[in-house]
């Protein structure tokens, strides 16, 4: 590209915009469209809209905030100072009094925001690493009743990869197993509700999103704490029987497992080796009225993949903390990976409530144990006549 001539542009949604030297990520589109659709149906429901977008890179998010969610309001900080002009022309679309530029440290702004009451209905903190270092300061700038949308990358302390990185970073212990994608926005959701508690705060999960890199949950601040014993507990999972339990905080010196009586594929029992995870949010990941409001709009936006993946997270909210990847069961039971849809219409056959996990849809969601999942697997191999089960591509 010779000096002086125009930059590449990229179009996402109704916005049109240059990357320049800011980081993009284009496979987190999903999460900036629920944010989007998020910011609608609070536009709608309060008649306002004024957003505080944190750290806006080349300013994609602020940009659709303000064209398709209908922002009255967006301030755009980008701590970085040399993005300045790229933001500047990202934003040019919007109506000069509509959006403000900056370039401070987003606790600076969160600070200022406190200091002057400018409090705002949507703050999007669109971190790398993890949120804990702006939970509280993102707090101070967001509105009674507005949205928090908190952000982690690091993976890699929240799947158990790095449990010491984990405590320091969450005040929990994340342990390795099946279910860790979850894990990672569950200790989100309990070190933010902790955060607010303190400050005699609560905080109610509008979604949560993982996109095979990114976790993103999108909260609600709300006047009276919402932690509780119910609430803010533990995941316990046993690597031995592959059995997954919840354990609150009065019983976690009685912590037993299923093995002496379970057997996994009429195996031969294996010793427990139990270890527990938390503490984390083991409450609903999304609220239902809010995705139910979403998925009309992106039904009447035209966007189908988005109004998909608010069906498949609308089911799963009153389904336990965990989930049972297809490949686990394949291997517990010995027999080829189920087939998805199949075994959750076999479960929900026999009472149980079945779905897709929103955080892998290679999996299923489910209040059977993994003992009744393997069985039912198995007896659906046996009665098929068809060959081995393949695993399903998607919902």
């Amino acid at each position: 590209m010779t000096l002086g001539s125009p930059q590449p542009t990229v179009q996402e949604g109704k916005a049109t915009f240059a990357v320049g030297n800011a980081f993009y990520r284009p496979q987190s589109v999903i999460a900036r469209d629920l944010a989007v659709l998020a910011a609608a149906v609070y536009r709608q429901r309060h008649g306002r809209l004024r957003v505080l977008d944190a750290m806006t890179g080349c300013g994609v998010r602020a940009l659709r905030y303000g064209l398709e969610a209908g922002a009255d309001f967006v301030w755009a900080n980008e701590g970085n100072p040399d993005l300045a002009a790229t933001l500047t022309d990202n934003l040019a679309p919007l109506p000069a009094a509509t959006y403000r530029i900056t370039h401070q440290d987003a606790n600076q702004v969160f600070f200022a925001c406190s200091q002057q009451r400018d409090l705002y209905d949507l703050v999007d903190i669109d971190n790398f690493g993890g949120p804990t270092p702006y939970v509280t300061t993102g707090l101070w700038a967001t509105r009674l009743g507005g949205l928090l949308y908190l952000t982690s990358t690091d993976g890699r302390a929240t799947s158990g990869h790095d449990p010491g990185g984990c405590l320091r970073t969450y005040g929990a212990y994340g342990r390795s197993h099946p279910a860790v994608h979850e894990q990672g926005l569950r200790l989100i959701l309990g070190h933010a509700a902790q955060t607010a508690a303190a400050r005699g705060l609560g905080l109610a999960p509008v979604f949560s999103l993982f996109t095979g890199q990114v976790h993103r949950v999108m909260v609600r601040l709300v006047s009276k704490p919402t932690l509780t014993e119910a609430n803010y507990g533990f995941v316990a999972y046993c690597h031995g029987c592959g059995h997954f339990q919840t354990v609150d905080w009065r019983h976690l010196g009685r912590v037993s497992c299923v093995c002496e009586s379970f057997q996994p594929g009429n195996a031969v029992p294996t010793a427990s080796n139990l270890v527990l995870s938390g503490p984390m949010w083991l409450g609903p990941l999304h609220d239902g009225a809010t995705l139910a409001a979403m998925a009309a709009l992106a039904e009447g936006w035209n966007w189908p993949a988005q109004a998909k993946q608010l069906a498949i997270m609308a089911q799963e909210i009153d389904l336990p903390p965990y989930y049972y990847p297809l490949g686990e069961l394949g291997r517990r039971g010995q027999m080829d990976i189920p087939n998805r849809d199949q075994l959750i219409a076999a479960l929900q056959d026999r009472g149980h409530r079945a779905a897709i996990p929103s955080v892998d849809w290679q999996g299923v969601k489910t209040d059977a144990t993994l003992g009744d999942c393997v069985a039912i697997a198995q007896a659906m191999a046996t009665q098929s006549s068809s060959g081995p089960q393949r695993a399903p591509s998607e919902p």
